[in-house]
């Protein structure tokens, strides 16, 4: 069984520029993935020379990104999520990031996603 974590990241940028790192095959091209390509809402991202699927299963422009990955099996476990927040007092924004792994692999994906979004802030200049 997978379980489901969040990270929470304070980026300084505005929700248009990063939505656009988020949801576009040539944004997530630039931090995500080496390659991603696109056909209707199937995306497919490129690693070190292996390949996975995912449709586009949610979509709230500069709110919300949903992608469900087609190669797996446990509909609840499927997916990962960048949600963008602002806080209303502050003006600060959050990226929240839903994920899933295997208990003994939490901490590795963890600190992949810590090394993605270290790529992302250098992409965005902050």
């Amino acid at each position: 069984m997978r379980l489901k974590f969040e990270l929470e990241y304070t980026l300084n940028c505005s929700s248009k520029v990063l939505f656009s790192r988020l949801s576009t095959p040539e944004g997530l091209s630039e931090w995500f993935a080496e390659n991603v390509n696109v056909d209707g809402d199937l995306f497919t991202f490129f690693w070190n020379g292996s390949e996975s699927i995912a449709r586009l299963s949610a979509l709230k422009e500069n709110k919300l990104v949903r992608f469900e990955w087609l190669n797996l099996e446990n509909e609840e476990e499927n997916y990962f999520e960048f949600r963008i927040n602002i806080d209303e007092l502050t003006g600060d924004l959050a990226l929240i990031i839903t994920d899933f792994a295997e208990a003994d692999e939490k901490e590795d994906s963890i600190y992949l996603w810590d090394s993605q979004i270290a790529d992302l802030k250098r992409l965005l200049g902050i």
